[in-house]
């Protein structure tokens, strides 16, 4: 078995008030990729979720992610996935069912299910055909409230026994990546840690990738 990657997974905030900030600060974090680190994919989580905002938002970010070879995934609504040109979509246990999604985003499109702490929901996400399961919160979050807080040993048990990627998320920094890259996480979902970091977006992606690499040496790097 090869050894394990860890990739991050942006996350957008709930509310972006400048659109063209925010677009800028994106940019540079996607420029230096090839230099900082490797970002997988942007999820545009926008709360609430108004179509009109998600079109808005979408039309400048997606092409600023595509031109880098990042994929856009949309939080909630499968339904606009193909119109906007998407790449995918993440649900949560209360956004409606992976089959319905999978309908709306294709054979083609990635379909993400939130799990929270449960590796029940997870296997049963694995096997209707997710294209990776979320664990989490693993930290307080500063964008949305938690209910559950899952234990890093989960990534773990997941990495050893399942094939279908697992995404970590909640609460995640420069300071805790390196623990949860450790343990087995293949993709770490970060939003505050990346755009409010004090040295910027493209410093703290450089940061996280260094904190990730330091996790897989010390975890699970001998698969």
């Amino acid at each position: 078995m090869s050894a394990p990657e860890c990739r991050l997974y942006l996350l957008t905030p709930p509310s972006i008030p400048d659109l063209d900030a925010f677009a800028r600060d994106l940019e540079a974090a996607l420029a230096s990729v090839r230099v900082a680190g490797d970002v997988a994919c942007l999820q545009i989580r926008l709360k609430p979720a108004q179509e009109a905002e998600i079109r808005r938002v979408a039309a400048v970010l997606t092409p600023i992610c595509h031109a880098h070879g990042v994929a856009v995934i949309l939080n909630d609504r499968p339904d606009l996935v193909k119109p906007l040109g998407l790449d995918g979509v993440h649900i949560g246990q209360s956004d409606g069912s992976y089959a319905a999604a999978r309908r709306d985003v294709g054979p083609h499109g990635i379909v993400g299910v939130t799990c929270h702490d449960s590796r029940h929901l997870a296997m049963e996400a694995a096997e209707a055909g997710a294209d990776y399961v979320a664990f989490g919160a693993f930290f307080p979050s500063a964008t949305k409230d938690t209910t559950t807080r899952a234990d890093p040993e989960i990534l773990t048990i997941w990495q050893e026994t399942m094939e279908v990627p697992c995404v970590a998320i909640g609460g995640i920094t420069v300071d805790t990546a390196e623990a949860l890259a450790q343990a087995g996480a293949d993709f770490l979902c970060v939003g505050a840690g990346v755009w409010g970091h004090p040295d910027g977006p493209a410093e703290a992606v450089r940061q996280m990738t260094a904190a990730m690499q330091r996790g897989l040496q010390g975890g699970l790097s001998h698969l």
